[in-house]
């Protein structure tokens, strides 16, 4: 039976596509629109079974969930490796859909994994939330940088109290209209961003799909709620890592490793990683070794080899093996105390 190979090239606008045989032949190559009428027109005139690969954009999510029930199977390659396109000396939407169709016949594709619909709906919904709580602090912020720039005094501490803003407001003399209008603008943002974000996160906690695994999570002491629930829709399914070490890896917190010649070189922090749960980790591994006694065992000797920074990651690589550990195993976590006592 004839299967064809699949290489799409994908734009905001049109998609590049080329179809190869397994030998390599080129049965068609072109450009389709990318909308969904579109694309149920061009797969209704592919002749044989097919299989597809893309490369990772912000338009694949889509794209990949319309075609995934037509294809006899369908791949998504990581763009950061896709190294037949990047150093490519001509470049353009054909060829770049011709390498892609040729890495995936030969099984050279660089694949990335891809959660579900249903995760990357919940996942898209907790970035949203982050946004918020971003946006909701540099409204505070300005409010503070505000009445800095008039010389009021006020506490920043209690800044984001309701009743303390709105008695500071009623307080406060010898200050320019334009600065008071803005402050209550400030105001307004700052707390409708509050209520979106809790509106949110109420919405993610109480999805039946993931909540026991938020809560198995937060049985690890120094694992809080936007902790756990970012480890379950940013990786998904945890038995995609094998080891710790590359779930170390895909959250960001190992340095990129070069080997040549026998010497052995360290860099910085890689950046190929997710930003959004290495975010989420480190600001969890300066808060939890206050609540986890063998946290704050690493962080203390950690320090005494390095800097705060230095300790700070070595016990986020911790909490990444304590979540994979409690994720895989489907079982709460027990501290070594507890099992000592046992």
């Amino acid at each position: 039976m004839t299967i064809y190979y699949i290489g799409m090239d994908i734009h905001k606008k049109t998609i590049a596509f080329c179809i190869k045989k397994q030998d390599g032949t080129i049965v068609d190559h072109g450009t389709v629109k990318a909308t969904r009428p579109a694309l149920k027109k061009w797969v209704g005139s592919l002749q044989c079974p097919w299989i597809g690969a893309m490369e990772a954009t912000i338009f694949t999510g889509w794209i990949y969930d319309f075609l995934k029930s037509y294809a006899e199977d369908l791949k998504v390659a990581n763009s950061k490796m896709l190294k037949a396109i990047v150093s490519s000396k001509k470049k353009s939407d054909r060829i770049d859909a011709q390498k892609i169709a040729d890495l995936l016949r030969c099984d050279l594709l660089p694949e990335c994994y891809m959660l579900s619909e249903e995760i990357r709906e919940l996942r898209r919904v907790l970035r949203f939330r982050n946004l918020m709580v971003r946006e909701a602090s540099r409204m505070q912020n300005k409010a503070s940088g505000l009445l800095m720039e008039c010389g009021a005094e006020y506490s920043k501490k209690k800044l984001h109290g309701k009743k303390y803003f709105n008695s500071l407001l009623d307080s406060l003399e010898e200050i320019p209209e334009s600065v008071i209008t803005l402050l209550q603008i400030s105001r307004s943002s700052y707390e409708m961003f509050q209520r979106s974000q809790k509106t949110l996160i109420r919405g993610l906690k109480n999805h039946s799909s993931i909540r026991k695994r938020v809560e198995l999570l937060m049985s690890i002491p120094g694992v809080g709620e936007i902790t756990a629930l970012t480890w379950v829709l940013e990786v998904g399914d945890p038995m995609r890592f094998s080891s710790v070490k590359k779930a170390v890896s895909f959250c960001g917190l190992c340095s990129a490793h070069r080997e040549s010649a026998g010497k052995c070189k360290r860099g910085p922090i890689s950046k190929q990683r997710n930003k959004h749960l290495q975010t989420i980790l480190v600001e969890a591994a300066k808060l939890a070794p206050r609540w986890n006694s063998q946290l704050a065992e690493i962080h203390a000797k950690a320090l005494e080899k390095g800097d705060k920074n230095r300790a700070t990651l070595e016990v986020a690589r911790k909490l990444v093996a304590y979540m994979l550990a409690v994720d895989k195993n489907q079982k709460p976590f027990i501290s070594a105390e507890k099992q000592t006592a046992a």
